[in-house]
Formats: C-alpha cells, structure tokens, sequence
C-alpha cells in the first residue's frame, strides 16, 4: 500500500463552514490500510524503548492502543475533562476562540517512564503540546509524538519542539 493519504475523506465544511475535515473513518474501515498504519507507526518507533503510550481522545485511543500493544508498552488515556474517573491532572490550552483542557490519571506516568503521545491529527499542536506539558508535570520523558495525518501548513509541528513528531500523511494546503 503506497498511499495511505487516498483512503483519508475530505469533507467540506466540517465542523463549520470553511474548515476541510479529514475523516480517517475511511482507512479505519480498510482492513489492509489499517493495519499498513498501524505497522508503519510501529516500525518508526521498534527501536525505541516506550513504557506508555498516551492516545488523546478520541481517535488517539484507536492507533494509540494498537501502538501500545505492538510495543509492549501501556495504555494511558488522555481525556477531555470529567471523563476519568479516578484522580486527575489537567492541562488547559488555547483555542482560536475560547480555551480547552486535557486530563489524565495523577498515577498514569511514573518518573522516568519513557513516554510516545500519539493522536490521529496534528492540526496547530495545541492539544498534543497540553499532553506533553502533563507528562513533563509527572515527570516523563517524552520519546515523540505520532501522528496518523499532518496538516503541515497550520504549523502544529513548530509548536511541539525539541520534540521528535513523526506523521505517516501530510498535507501541505487545505
């Protein structure tokens, strides 16, 4: 499978007039684009010492579990706020118009664990810079953050440095 990028659905003016969407619903359902996903992310990663991987809610759960497991590593969910239910810590963040927050478990990450954040996007990174402020807050040490799809000219990427930030498509312009 040479190009994953032809089984991402672009839909127009979603979730609001003049934003393109892009749906990975479509390789989801592709038994062999999938899984070509998931095997690229986790070879990118093979040599790489992980303990926890966190997958941001809710797409990130999917590959991020399926990374987790391939890696033989755990399982931490990163949530939007009221959705675990044991103790939590929180990072809020800015959004064009308002703020967010992203949450998880207070004993998710032990000090010194090595740490992969992987969501589905990389938009303008500040949902992944939240999750990366969390693990530095507990003490992690962030090995990269992973990516299914890129949209390379909102810039996300530049956002999220020194960290090592791997995306299998991008997308240069909507």
């Amino acid at each position: 499978m040479s190009d994953l990028s032809s089984h991402i659905r672009s839909v127009p003016d979603f979730p609001k007039k003049g934003i393109i969407f892009k749906d990975i619903t479509t390789l989801l359902k592709d038994p062999i684009a999938f899984q070509t996903a998931v095997s690229l992310l986790k070879d990118h990663y093979a040599s790489t010492p992980v303990d926890k991987v966190i997958g941001i809610e809710s797409r990130g759960f999917i590959f991020g579990g399926a990374l987790a497991h391939l890696l033989g590593a755990g399982f931490v969910p990163a949530r939007k706020p009221g959705k675990l239910p044991a103790p939590t810590i929180r990072q809020e963040y800015k959004l064009e118009y308002g703020v967010d927050c992203v949450e998880i478990h207070e004993d998710a990450i032990r000090p010194g664990d090595r740490v992969l954040i992987h969501d589905d996007l990389l938009a303008t990174g500040g949902t992944a810079e939240a999750t990366c402020s969390l693990v530095n807050r507990m003490q992690g040490s962030i090995v990269g953050l992973s990516f299914l799809v890129e949209l390379s000219f909102l810039k996300g990427r530049d956002r999220l440095k020194p960290h090592n930030v791997f995306s299998l498509i991008q997308y240069d312009a909507e």
